[in-house]
């Protein structure tokens, strides 16, 4: 049915093309499937980053003598990098269920800035609201509690540094 219809919009500026490319992306498929994919990936780039986060806090003199608050601070700042990753991933899937949501397409033809919209045919609206409620909503679920679980720990490792 797809076929049948005309559409002025390149390939590439499909919103459904568009959640083909992030779907199959490396790095954007992290939370397309299980929570605990996402968390193993986030727990990974937190583990890799840390040694660096406490080798730049042992550079404070308060700290240098402390080597609990000295650990915890290190691993507390490097729980910026999940973050970021995390709200880089939001972005990504938040443009990409617009899109689908969106009754009309915005592209461009030629890249010179010359945009065109595009009104989506019913048949294209139906298929692209059940791809945004069923595959991209859980996925912004599944970042959404991943970004609420890092910032608590954000704020409770914060908290137990002043404590401390």
């Amino acid at each position: 049915m797809a076929a049948t219809i005309s559409c002025p919009v390149p390939p590439d500026q499909r919103p459904q093309e568009e959640f083909t490319q992030l779907s199959q992306s490396w790095f954007f498929a992290w939370p397309r499937h299980r929570q605990i994919d996402l968390d193993k990936a986030l727990l990974l780039s937190w583990m890799l980053i840390v040694p660096l986060t406490v080798l730049i806090a042992s550079g404070s003199w308060s700290l240098r003598h402390d080597p609990i608050r000295l650990v915890l601070a290190g691993a507390v700042s490097g729980l910026i990098l999940p973050m970021l990753l995390l709200i880089r991933q939001w972005l990504g899937w938040t443009y990409v269920h617009k899109r689908l949501l969106s009754e009309r397409v915005e592209y461009e033809e030629s890249g010179w800035y010359d945009g065109q919209v595009w009104e989506k045919p019913l048949s294209w609206r139906e298929r692209d609201l059940l791809l945004a409620q069923h595959e991209v909503r859980p996925i912004l679920g599944r970042l959404g509690r991943a970004m609420a679980t890092t910032t608590g720990l954000i704020l409770g490792g914060a908290s137990l540094c002043q404590a401390l």
